[in-house]
């Protein structure tokens, strides 16, 4: 089975996402720019991250912030946001059971893939972090994953663009291939997710599948 990461790795959020994050966080007068909330928060749970600005910052976020957030996010995404790139072409060449696994919550999730037509790749198969006790880089997300998929982790491929979500799935037991195909991709990110412990790296989806047969011979 595949397991892929949402953000960065089906559709091309990323940028999109922080710099709506960090809009929202300057106007409840949090000074977190897009780099910050990059740099320290990619591939990681929204709820985490709030918990830890608050930290940081030594005071609360307003009641509402989170769903402030949420809102703004799903609107902008419903109006801006893309495919990353020959998605559609690595779906609909990947032969057997693929899944999402997501630190965005379903309903972000489901708009993501809804909005640049993903959806029918993956429907019902969708699960997010919000359902499981920890965030990446713990491996409770894709466990949870494999195990609703009833597929034992150590069959399981995950693709996934950030340092965290890749050691979430080594933690998990899982074969990692690293993404460096999104807008956000900097020079240093194939590095570092190769640190993290992915098996592989990728710039473009269209070498998807020959990596998938590479590492595992399916």
């Amino acid at each position: 089975m595949v397991i892929f990461d949402c953000n960065g790795v089906l559709v091309d959020s990323e940028p999109l996402a922080t710099a709506i994050v960090s809009q929202e966080f300057i106007r409840a007068g949090f000074a977190l720019t897009p780099d910050v909330v990059a740099r320290y928060f990619t591939g990681r749970r929204q709820v985490d991250m709030f918990a830890e600005v608050e930290i940081a910052a030594g005071r609360k976020l307003p009641r509402d912030f989170a769903a402030t957030v949420a809102n703004a996010t799903l609107r902008r995404f419903r109006n801006e946001l893309r495919a990353t790139a020959h998605a559609v072409h690595a779906l609909s060449w990947l032969r057997g059971p693929k899944c999402v696994a997501s630190s965005s919550t379903l309903d972000r999730m489901r708009v993501s893939l809804e909005t640049t037509d993903l959806i029918r790749f993956f429907d019902p198969n969708l699960f997010s972090a919000a359902d499981v006790p920890n965030g990446k880089p713990a491996p409770d997300l894709f466990l949870h994953a494999a195990a609703k998929m009833r597929v034992n982790p150590r069959d399981c491929l995950v693709v996934e663009d950030s340092p965290a979500g890749v050691a979430a799935g080594v933690a998990a037991g899982m074969t990692v291939i690293g993404f460096v195909g999104g807008s956000h991709a900097g020079s240093k990110l194939g590095g570092n997710l190769s640190a993290a412990g992915a098996r592989a790296v990728i710039s473009d989806l269209r070498a998807l599948k020959g990596t998938v047969i590479d590492l595992r011979g399916w």
